[in-house]
């Protein structure tokens, strides 16, 4: 039986029958035509209420409290936002300009509104005049709501009444996510019933965070904007649009939104100006030690039939240049990890990359308000200034020579960790303070001055800001629960940093707490919004401490995901882990290389749930370049047993067909 959510759509005017290719024409060309049209403008202001039209309606907000409604094309009254959460005092009088645009303020709290079409979406933006704070909008009360999606990791479609999230141990409900740190994307959204959503953006996610409750046994999510001077936060936008209630439909909202302003990357541009990229389609990504990261296991891993690999080493010894040769002539690519993110004291360091020339530790050091270094990760050190780095960086050159340092072995790809993140600082320190956004800029100028050496470069959980100046992403896939940091921090449970060269925490398996597992990785709860979003920008992958079989009891799951969402297995390997999964994961990659290579460039252009329960999904890429089922479940579905995926290339008289356990048996 077919589900009610089918292919991801934008506008409720569009019809039902035309999926992504039509709505998500999104960004068909990411410099091209936009999909939105401006529709006409609706009458003048009554009372509190403005109105503007929006694609598939009327979107109404009423000036007193922020509340706003919308009336669809086919007659639904729908509550997109509750009255804000603050006390905004009393409106002052609403100006119109043309049809498109209304403004008004509150006084009494020193804040400016425009209200305004926006390519088919309500576009709202506060701005203050002196510090406060906004709880506003306040979604998820229309009684028609049925899931919210978050895009924690890859992305989350929830049942707005599932008691796991709502009072259970997926721990939703009572939560607060900063929306400009803990999401990949700066949205949410809801489905409203059949064939509707609604679709929030906030592209100020700087200082934004997004709560949730649950009343009645039902999620609601609340955002909060603080408007703060120092921090630069003083600006608050979000936009409003209708969609088909697709659980993808907010991300591929958001995709529009950034190729309308010329900020959606292109990985077809990024191979043109740099072909070795082209060499991410079809490759897995591993993380190597001991014998991996020798020639003669390159060679090995060559002799299994592995065609593609991305290379990336950590820790002491570096792979000599006979083992990057030997990389490289197998058509792979071989990178460091690095970050510009640590400094400690060069006497006591016990890493290498946290060593610096000269006084860069302490004089770095990000200071809080008081004054005093803010502490390093793992409570090591100090993190580092952006803005002391980039201040320096003409005369001195430290990440310059840093990163020519790190690859002078010939290596073709770089890992810069933390940089793409949203772990964003204020900077008080004297001579190099920075606000947030500053610290943004900052990393993607220095991330955009690798990539143009002609480096293939990758970063730690990429946010979408990323996304152009990035090749690959490891950790975006992973939709990390709370209760992941709490079990990796216990090291008898987890692994630790023993030995050196097999490190527990990335080789020892590891079995995860059903409620942890749940949460992470049952695939009802999982919609891929980072791939609607992102796809074709950019590879991305899960982290690189969960790699695939450090999660034993995962594995046909995140087999099975990563070919639906045509993203590539990461792995960690030495010598042992070579002998012992290096078959299973030759298969794998097998299977994978074609369907990436001819798809991996492509938008995903449908997303569906096939059946009630959820446990079978479709993806398709492209215009039908790529098709792959999945089913998630143990009993078969028109043919695909439970455990299995089949893709489908556009051209083949068959589907090829992968049950990931059949590879471990035996």
């Amino acid at each position: 039986m077919t589900a009610t959510t089918s292919s991801p759509g934008h506008a409720r005017r569009r019809p039902r029958g035309r999926f992504l290719a039509s709505a998500v024409a999104l960004a068909l060309a990411a410099a091209g035509a936009t999909t939105y049209a401006f529709t006409a403008g609706a009458g003048p202001a009554r009372g509190h209420r403005v109105e503007l039209a929006v694609d598939g309606g009327t979107a109404s907000v009423d000036t007193a409290t922020l509340a706003v409604r919308a009336h669809t094309r086919d007659g639904r009254d729908l509550t997109l936002s509750e009255a804000a959460g603050t006390d905004l005092g009393r409106p002052g009088p609403v100006t119109r300009t043309g049809g498109r645009q209304a403004r008004w303020s509150y006084p009494e709290r020193g804040i400016d509104v425009t209200a305004r079409t926006d390519h088919g979406r309500l576009a709202l933006r506060l701005t203050a005049h002196r510090d406060t704070s906004v709880s506003w909008p306040v979604t998820g009360t229309d009684t028609a709501a049925s899931a919210l999606q978050l895009p924690r990791g890859e992305g989350l479609d929830i049942p707005v009444g599932d008691a796991f999230w709502t009072t259970g141990k997926g721990g939703l409900a009572g939560s607060t996510v900063d929306i400009g740190a803990d999401l990949t994307l700066p949205l949410w959204g809801y489905s409203l019933g059949k064939h509707t959503g609604v679709s929030y953006l906030t592209p100020t996610d700087i200082g934004t965070t997004l709560g949730f409750t649950a009343p009645g046994g039902r999620l609601r999510a609340t955002a909060e904007h603080t408007f703060d001077g120092g921090d630069g936060t003083r600006a608050y936008s979000v936009t409003f649009a209708l969609t088909d209630g697709n659980p993808v439909a907010p991300a591929a909202d958001y995709r529009s939104y950034l190729a309308e302003r010329g900020r959606l990357g292109s990985l077809k541009r990024k191979i043109a100006r740099n072909p070795a990229t082209g060499r991410l389609l079809g490759a897995f990504h591993a993380y190597t030690w001991g014998e991996a990261r020798k020639p003669a296991g390159i060679e090995r891993l060559k002799k299994l039939g592995v065609d593609r690999m991305w290379l990336g080493y950590d820790g002491q010894p570096y792979p000599d240049k006979a083992a990057v040769s030997a990389a490289k002539k197998a058509g792979y690519l071989i990178g460091p990890y690095d970050s510009f993110a640590n400094g400690q004291d060069p006497r006591t360091a016990d890493a290498p990359n946290a060593i610096w020339p000269g006084t860069v530790y302490p004089d770095f050091c990000v200071r809080d308000a008081k004054g005093g270094p803010v502490t390093g990760f793992g409570g090591r050190g100090c993190y580092l200034s952006s803005q002391a780095f980039e201040r320096a960086e003409k005369k001195h050159h430290y990440l310059a020579d840093r990163t020519r340092s790190m690859v002078a072995n010939g290596a073709d790809s770089y890992f810069l960790d933390v940089d793409a993140t949203g772990e964003l600082f204020r900077d008080h320190g004297k001579g190099h303070r920075m606000t947030k956004a500053q610290d943004r800029a900052n990393r993607l100028a220095r991330m955009r001055r690798i990539a143009d050496t002609g480096l293939v470069l990758g970063s730690e959980t990429a946010q979408a800001w990323a996304n152009k100046v990035l090749a690959f992403d490891h950790g975006g896939a992973t939709p990390v629960a709370d209760g992941m940091w709490k079990l990796q921090k216990d090291r008898e449970k987890w692994g630790g940093y023993y030995p050196e060269n097999a490190p527990g925490v990335f080789f020892k398996p590891v079995d995860l707490p059903a409620d942890l597992a749940k949460a992470m990785y049952d695939p009802r709860y999982r919609a891929p919004l980072y791939e609607t979003a992102l796809h074709g920008s950019l590879v991305d992958t899960e982290r690189w401490e969960l790699s695939y079989e450090k999660l034993p009891a995962q594995k046909t799951t995140r087999a099975l995901l990563a070919m639906l969402y045509n993203t590539p297995l990461n792995y960690v390997l030495d010598g042992p882990s070579l002998k012992k999964h290096g078959a299973e994961m030759a298969a794998l990659q097998k299977y994978f290389s074609p369907l990436h290579k001819a798809a991996g460039t492509e938008q995903l252009t449908s997303f569906r749930q096939l059946t009630k329960d959820r446990t079978v999904q479709r993806t398709v890429f492209g215009k039908g370049a790529l098709t792959v089922t999945a089913n998630f479940g143990t009993t078969a579905y028109q043919g695909l047993p439970g455990g299995c995926v089949d893709a489908r290339l556009k051209g083949d008289d068959a589907p090829r067909r992968l049950c990931p356990a059949e590879l471990r048996k035996g």
